[in-house]
């Protein structure tokens, strides 16, 4: 295994060494040129988000080296895809966000999307569950239901999921700071139903990482959740085989004004810290890679987006057995969910919203994403309208079952643009990789506030040239209608603030307080000892219905809070 100080400049001379391409010279010169004189047109400069600069055309000679990069599906370097017949054997798992107001209206949203075809669930949480507080908390007022559904207790969860059998469903939870607590009344809700945990699948985010670099949704300093994480791990790899612990998310960097390239290379040197946090945790690296899976953004630009899924699996996999020394190929399959872009969508012609996630959807699949979730047409507005929900389900089933892309794997591998594209993203993140190792490690780049700079810069950028109208938004600096009239949007009505406090009341009136005093008196003392696995102290705590926030100040009582770094 190579010394990590040699690594990523070592991967960066791979891509020093480049041909003249004599054939685009050629066409340059004696063809583009006098045309371009003929019709009097002025050559302008072209660049995607990530600011990579594109010719007019490729030739075979943009791509050396092509046939050892590129692979075929199912086998290393997995540029084509992690499995051999990808979607002809198998669709990806099709995930629409079904999280808000009550428990009780998330439980009729995701029987509602079962019936319609959906086949995986999605549940989003709101701002008081994301921090840690229950629906009685001051600061939980008039924020309840509003971004997903509201869970204060282990009685919230078991609503949810009234009438699903979590032996059949596999669920994901964007969820990050209290993920362990989710968790652990999902594993509950389990036992509950007499599923053994080896038959319980899915997915919980709690990539804690990306929080402080994007979505801001902490409890603890970052070495406190990182220690939880690293218990997520060890438990869920020796009990529940099939739960992916942490889905390793660039969805919300690049919401938050990221270039693709930056997502790319900020979320998997988040995967990259991760690995090295499972092997510090005495696991090897095969015992536990397989469960990491990651959650990527698909943008409005079409090729960017899918070079940025070839190269980062092709990044994953060469790291993982290059630098890693994994020898098992699932260590080294990058799987993925995917999400269109919130930042794409406008609240001026909303409707524009659905060909802007048809394209990003079909982005998605020639990327070779294993799941996909489409955001609705009204998300700009509000949380979906079920028929805002139905069209953005309706969208990747007409992908699927319509367009023929399925049909073949990687129907793109092989275009010279592609192909280059591909190695022009994989050659930028092994130079932030390189850059960040330089500064101590993604850690020490996140609490420099490295990151944060970078992706405020470019989301500065972005905006400037929105504004100018050198990038186009239809509907917003170009094509504007005067006078639209507001679109029917959910409005989650105030009743479920109060029937989540009133439920939250009814739980603490008849739980057993020794239980709960005696379990959370327990989950401190295991706080206090590095050493002591929490999961099964958070398990033991939500079956006592004790709630989140109790659970959570027990860490905030233990571990204090964080304050990010100003950025200059």
């Amino acid at each position: 295994m190579l010394h990590m100080d040699s690594f990523w400049k070592k991967k960066l001379d791979e891509f020093k060494t480049v041909k003249k391409n004599e054939e685009y010279e050629r066409w340059v010169s004696s063809t583009l040129a006098p045309w371009n004189r003929q019709t009097g047109y002025k050559e302008k400069k072209y660049q995607n988000s990530s600011e990579i600069t594109l010719k007019e055309v490729y030739t075979k000679e943009d791509v050396p080296d092509l046939d050892r990069k590129l692979g075929m599906p199912g086998e290393y370097p997995f540029t084509r895809g992690i499995y051999p017949n990808m979607y002809r054997g198998k669709l990806w798992t099709m995930r629409m966000f079904s999280g808000f107001g009550t428990p009780e209206d998330t439980n009729r949203r995701l029987h509602y999307l079962i019936e319609n075809g959906e086949t995986g669930l999605s549940i989003a949480f709101d701002m008081p569950t994301l921090y840690g507080y229950d629906a009685d908390n001051p600061r939980s007022e008039g924020e309840i239901g509003k971004c997903g559904v509201n869970v204060s207790t282990l009685k919230d969860m078991e609503t949810i999921f009234k009438g699903i059998d979590l032996s059949k469903v596999s669920t994901s939870m964007t969820i990050n700071a209290p993920a362990a607590i989710l968790t652990a009344m999902y594993l509950a809700i389990a036992k509950k139903q007499g599923v053994p945990f080896d038959k319980v699948s899915g997915t919980v985010q709690a990539d804690i990482l990306k929080e402080y670099i994007a979505q801001k949704e902490w409890m603890y300093p970052p070495e406190a959740h990182i220690r939880i994480i690293r218990d997520m791990m060890v438990y869920c790899t020796k009990n529940v085989p099939k739960w992916n612990y942490i889905s390793i998310s660039g969805y919300h960097i690049r919401e938050a004004g990221s270039s693709a390239v930056q997502e790319l290379a900020f979320t998997l040197a988040d995967g990259f810290y991760y690995v090295d946090l499972g092997i510090k945790a005495g696991l090897n690296v095969d015992e536990f890679a397989p469960r990491l899976s990651f959650f990527f953004n698909s943008s409005i630009n079409f090729f960017e987006e899918i070079a940025k899924m070839r190269a980062a699996r092709r990044i994953w996999a060469t790291v993982l057995k290059e630098k890693y020394g994994a020898k098992n190929p699932r260590s080294m399959m990058l799987r993925f969910h995917t999400q269109t872009s919130g930042y794409t969508l406008t609240w001026q012609q909303p409707l524009n919203n659905i060909i802007r996630t048809t394209i990003e959807a079909m982005a998605a699949v020639l990327g070779g994403t294993q799941s996909l979730h489409t955001n609705s047409y009204d998300e700009a507005w509000a949380l979906p309208s079920d028929q805002a929900v139905k069209v953005a389900l309706r969208t990747q089933q007409i992908i699927a079952e319509e367009s023929g892309i399925p049909d073949v794997i990687d129907p793109l591998g092989g275009s010279y643009y592609v192909e280059w594209l591909t190695d022009r993203m994989e050659e930028e993140a092994y130079r932030y990789f390189d850059r960040i190792e330089s500064m101590g490690g993604i850690l020490e780049a996140i609490k420099k506030g490295y990151i944060q700079k970078e992706i405020a810069d470019t989301s500065y950028k972005r905006q400037k040239r929105l504004e100018s109208g050198e990038e186009i938004m239809v509907g917003v600096n170009k094509y504007i209608e005067e006078g639209e009239e507001p679109i029917n949007y959910l409005k989650i009505d105030k009743k479920a603030e109060e029937a989540q406090i009133a439920r939250l009341k009814e739980v603490k009136s008849t739980r057993d307080e020794e239980k709960v005093r005696k379990a959370l008196e327990d989950l401190r003392k295991a706080m206090l000892d590095e050493n002591e696995n929490l999961m099964p102290y958070y398990i033991r705590a939500v079956e006592a219905y004790a709630t989140v926030q109790e659970i959570s100040d027990v860490g905030r009582e233990i571990f204090g809070s964080w304050k990010e770094p100003v950025i200059v």
